[in-house]
């Protein structure tokens, strides 16, 4: 499975290089050059120019999930179990969730500075809130009679959760990372833009800037496989801790 895997990955890439290059040759301009330019580009400027932006850009975005995730699953399974807890915080996840949050960028910024803290707490901002919801409505889809047999034997709710709800939760607390790593990619390339020279955003714009195009489609790239990367890193943890559901 694991080769099968490998050599999809591999095929569309490769297809994804040949339609690029039939654009660029189609195209003939220097803002979409070839991939044969841009991959010797990045073979030479890649760690003396991109790989530190690289890395800290990866730090903000595993950062502000592992925070995500241990604010979200925590509120999540707690909404999904008490009710009176629902009732309390899910009106306040309809408020603010519909909010877009790059619009809460100013105020973030006045809080926290403009350096790593900031940053980090937009992704939490705003991944957080998709772990929440999916970890809520997991618990309340899990069926009323699998808690019976715990429950009629005295059970309390430490052992409901131990037993019931953390391995019915927990492969779809995957899920939920899935998007908000790619949620937290997109306002990354945002965010980074305002108040700091580094990071993978700021690389990409700051190639646009000075009409260096082979730079910024090396940084595209690079935040293309920063994504590849992370999302191979979860599929791994399903296959791997949730065999059962294959």
């Amino acid at each position: 499975m694991k080769v099968k895997n490998t050599g999809r990955y591999i095929f569309i890439l490769f297809l994804i290089f040949i339609l690029w290059h039939i654009a660029s040759a189609a195209v003939k301009s220097p803002l979409f050059p070839p991939p044969t330019a841009v991959f010797c580009n990045l073979r030479e400027v890649f760690f003396s120019k991109i790989a530190v932006h690289a890395a800290l850009s990866i730090y903000r975005i595993v950062a502000g999930l592992i925070i995500s995730v241990l604010i979200g699953s925590i509120l999540g399974l707690l909404m999904g179990f008490y009710h009176s807890v629902d009732r309390v915080l899910s009106p306040v996840i309809y408020f603010i969730y519909p909010i877009p949050k790059i619009a809460l960028l100013p105020i973030v910024m006045i809080l926290f500075g403009l350096g790593e803290l900031s940053k980090i707490t937009l992704i939490v901002i705003i991944t957080v809130f998709q772990i929440v919801i999916t970890m809520r409505d997991t618990v309340k889809n899990i069926p009323k009679e699998t808690f019976y047999s715990l429950t009629s034997l005295g059970a309390g709710d430490i052992v409901v959760f131990k037993e019931i709800i953390l391995p019915a939760a927990a492969p779809e607390l995957l899920t939920a990372v899935r998007l908000g790593a790619g949620t937290a990619i997109s306002v990354l390339f945002f965010t980074e833009n305002f108040g700091t020279v580094q990071g993978i955003g700021y690389f990409i714009m700051d190639a646009w800037m000075r009409v260096n195009y082979i730079d910024m489609y090396s940084g595209i790239l690079v935040l293309g496989g920063i994504g590849l990367i992370l999302f191979s890193f979860v599929d791994a943890l399903d296959r791997i801790f949730y065999r059962w559901k294959n």
